[in-house]
């Protein structure tokens, strides 16, 4: 079951329709919705993350990528929490969780799936579903591989389980430095993936209408990659990310074996995870709802609305209210 579509009218436009004709079951998403804002302890660190929605609904899991944090979702949390319960978390060296230094936390992907599995552990989430962008993938795909019947549906925006999704000129450097783990040349050469420049890059490359985009985002996720130390947690972590693609077969059979249902949103103008990464999705799910969006890797900043409208009908299929 594939499907794509190209546009959806903005929720407040179906909100406005559905009060003139009295429909108010329709508008629920546009009642307030308490985003909290709330710590909690998992081993020596403080993991942060927001929360909204009532505690028995289905529950989505969260999972932002780099360079950002649960920053990402500030307008999808309220959108959805009328129904369903949205929990966001911060990974270590991120947003407002704790950033031990990289000499006292290895930063690798395992661990941090690790604290992120830890963490839905002690919040006793045993059912969910993901929502995965960028780094959030790796770090979701091993929860899923981990926990599968745990795991009720995947939302991906820009999140990559494909050889296919890599082979672009962002990664050649980064792929060199893979192959020379040692080599200070080959760190140094993307050291400027963290300035500012590169991030307000991610919000606005590949983006048809640049009012849209609020140059809040790029300038909270720099604010906190300019932490002294954060940036070498962030060049671990590009090393690291070379600990995925040798994993990507057993994702790919996970998909296969289980077969959970699979939304893609995906914004089709991103130059790091290009639409070739989400087109593969298709050869091993069954019920997959697929969607290109004229939008780069920040696809919620410019889509948040349409993205959100796919999540609340992909969800209510799906993660159907208990």
């Amino acid at each position: 079951m594939i499907r794509t579509t190209n546009s959806h009218l903005p929720l407040s436009l179906v909100a406005a329709a559905a009060l003139a004709l009295g429909l108010t079951d329709c508008v629920s998403a546009q009642q307030p919705v308490e985003v909290l804002h709330k710590t909690v302890k998992v081993g020596d660190l403080d993991i942060f993350y927001r929360e909204a929605g009532p505690k028995d609904a289905p529950t989505v899991l969260l999972l932002h990528g780099f360079p950002t944090s649960s920053q990402m979702f500030r307008k999808l949390i309220p959108a959805l929490g009328d129904k369903y319960h949205l929990i966001a978390p911060d990974y270590p060296g991120y947003g407002h969780s704790s950033m031990p230094t990289h000499d006292k936390f290895t930063y690798t992907f395992d661990n941090l799936a690790k604290v992120v599995d830890e963490f839905t552990e002690k919040l006793g989430l045993t059912k969910y579903a993901l929502y995965v962008q960028d780094y959030g993938a790796p770090v979701g795909y091993r929860l899923a591989v981990k926990h599968p019947e745990r795991i009720t549906a995947i939302v991906v925006q820009n999140g990559n389980a494909y050889d296919e999704g890599l082979d672009n000129d962002f990664w050649k450097p980064i792929k060199a430095y893979w192959k020379e783990p040692k080599s200070r040349e080959k760190r140094d050469a993307i050291r400027g993936l963290v300035t500012y420049e590169a991030t307000k890059w991610q919000y606005t490359h590949g983006v048809k209408n640049l009012e849209l985009v609020s140059p809040d985002g790029a300038a909270h996720d720099q604010f906190l990659l300019d932490r002294k130390g954060n940036d070498e947690i962030q060049l671990d972590l590009f090393l690291s990310y070379g600990s995925n693609p040798p994993l990507y077969p057993s994702w790919q059979e996970y998909f296969r074996k289980h077969q959970p249902p699979v939304l893609i949103a995906w914004g089709k103008n991103d130059q790091i995870f290009p639409a070739a990464g989400a087109e593969p999705y298709k050869r091993d799910l069954k019920t997959l709802e697929y969607h290109l969006l004229d939008a780069g890797h920040f696809a919620l900043e410019t889509n948040g609305d349409e993205i959100a409208k796919l999540m609340r009908e992909f969800l209510d299929k799906h993660a159907p209210q208990q």
